[in-house]
């Protein structure tokens, strides 16, 4: 009896998988790139294509087959030595949309019906022989424009000071787009799509449906605009895969949003790293810092799952946006990581900086220095085999300022011991090395310290006691900065003029040298 009952659960579970609707297709070279497969046109095989959750390989003639689900989209992982095609804005081409019944009514219009899927759903793929081992790309923390003002501070403030695009293999924006209004989506593309690079983005917190019910819905708009908000692509010797970690509603509290990943996107991942080898650079991009001091903040066991699929890939690197700082996280095994060497999250300052707050500058643009001193600007990554650097280029400045000296220009002798050498070094972690030398003679490390940067707090005040109407928005108050450093200068220094030089070392071994004059009178 059981036998029977055994083969007759076989035959119905069978009748299910055969009867679960699949799509067909190939990913093929486009050579005459009119987006159409052509006979003459080659399939390509091994390339990954997902439907969110399963991922599998093209076979030996680009053939590929995948179930089927409702609200769901198709996408295709770039391959090593081919690239996406763009539209007009230079957003890669890589995705079908199959929402059958559309976007519930919302806000901001989601997608329209899509109907029956295609007989053959193809992706198209344009060779690219200018692929490197060696790139860099731009990487934007939070645009996060609320208005068209403000969009047109993003492009005068940091698009357009980019003069030197022909050295990016492309970008990549790491949420908040815009700031809640999404009809501000169309804006921002254009925006960055005169940088002419490929440009990939993140979902932020402000780039959602709030007006949903279900987490699966939150992103009705954002995939109408720019496609899946959790896929993967290869560039390189890196493999990038871009997650959106926000989930809305909160499912504890029924309001705001919680860090954190549903199951189905940490399905994607391990599904997807089933395809890549272990010694691929693997670089995580998402929006929330995986950092937090308790599970109200970022759920800890969706982090602990990423943490365990990531437990074989020696080399990794996270990038997050969101606190509107710059600052580097460190996870080690107390945490979670399951390896003897941390995992990095270089959580990025941001294109916006303190939400285009503070003084103008000649632009007309708001300087907006973040809460922690940090400049307004955006990051670099330098990425060779599956090895990375970073550096942080500040918006309108030259590249090699890095650090912030703050000190008085000219104080008595008797009481310079009552001033500090403060000094922030931007990209800075912890365990870099600062050191001060005076006239280039003896170099003395300074002591990393965690406090307000003394250069903002000055901002700030100028805001709190003005006299007159301050022409900006008046900056947040300081927090902590975790890349400050501070020390004291000799009590017995002579009344003269001096150059007091700066040195920083960072986590990769390079030096950044800043100077400032000093002049001790009697």
């Amino acid at each position: 009896m059981n036998l029977k009952i055994a083969l007759l659960t076989g035959v119905l579970f069978s009748n299910v998988l055969y009867a679960q609707e699949m799509i067909r297709g190939i990913v093929y070279e486009d050579v005459n790139q009119n987006g159409k497969k052509e006979r003459r046109e080659k399939g390509l095989p091994q390339v990954a294509v997902s439907n969110g959750v399963d991922v599998v390989l093209t076979d030996q003639s680009g053939a590929y087959q995948l179930p089927v689900k409702d609200n769901s989209i198709f996408f295709v992982v770039k391959p090593n030595g081919y690239q996406f095609p763009l539209d007009e804005n230079n957003m890669p081409e890589f995705y079908y949309i199959h929402k059958p019944q559309g976007s519930p009514d919302l806000k901001y219009k989601g997608s329209e019906p899509t109907g029956e899927l295609p007989k053959s759903l193809n992706f198209a793929l344009l060779k690219d022989d200018t692929e490197k081992e060696q790139f860099s790309a731009l990487v934007f923390g939070d645009p996060q424009a609320y208005n068209m003002d403000e969009i047109v501070y993003f492009d005068e403030g940091i698009v357009q000071e980019i003069s030197n695009r022909e050295k990016f293999a492309f970008g990549l924006s790491l949420g908040d787009l815009v700031g809640d209004d999404l009809t501000l989506h169309d804006p921002y593309k254009k925006t960055v799509g005169k940088l002419g690079l490929p440009w990939f983005n993140v979902m932020g917190n402000h780039d959602m449906n709030y007006d949903v019910q279900q987490d699966v819905l939150s992103d009705e708009t954002y995939q109408k605009n720019f496609g899946p908000n959790n896929f993967s692509f290869n560039y390189g010797g890196a493999h990038f895969i871009v997650l959106d970690n926000i989930i809305y509603p909160n499912p504890r509290t029924g309001k705001g949003y919680l860090g954190g990943f549903r199951k189905d996107q940490l399905d994607f991942v391990e599904n997807n790293l089933k395809f890549v080898p272990k010694d691929k650079l693997i670089v995580l991009a998402f929006h929330i810092p995986l950092l937090h001091d308790n599970s109200d903040v970022f759920r800890n066991e969706d982090r602990q799952r990423l943490f365990d699929l990531l437990a074989e890939y020696p080399n990794t690197l996270s990038l997050s946006a969101h606190t509107h700082l710059q600052r580097h996280n460190f996870y080690t095994k107390e945490d979670g990581w399951r390896q003897d060497t941390p995992h990095h999250e270089y959580n990025v300052g941001t294109t916006s900086g303190d939400w285009y707050s503070g003084l103008k500058n000649n632009l007309g643009v708001p300087t907006s220095t973040m809460r922690d001193g940090t400049p307004k600007g955006y990051a670099i990554l330098n990425i060779e085999g599956n090895r990375y650097t970073f550096d942080y280029k500040v918006a309108g400045e030259p590249e090699d300022y890095q650090l912030n000296i703050v000190f008085p220009a000219a104080v008595q002798q008797k009481y310079l011991r009552r001033h500090t050498l403060s000094v922030n070094f931007f990209i800075g972690a912890s365990s870099d090395i600062v050191e001060y030398s005076l006239d280039g003679k003896e170099w003395k490390k300074m002591s990393h310290t965690e406090t307000e940067d003394p250069s903002f707090q000055y901002h700030v005040l100028k805001f709190d006691n003005a006299e007159t109407v301050m022409d900006g928005r008046r900056p947040s108050n300081a927090v902590k900065s975790t890349h400050v450093w501070q020390a004291k200068l000799p009590g017995k220094l002579q009344a003269g003029q001096y150059t007091i030089q700066v040195r920083a070392t960072d986590m990769f071994g390079r030096t950044h040298l800043q100077t400032k004059d000093l002049k001790i009178v009697k």
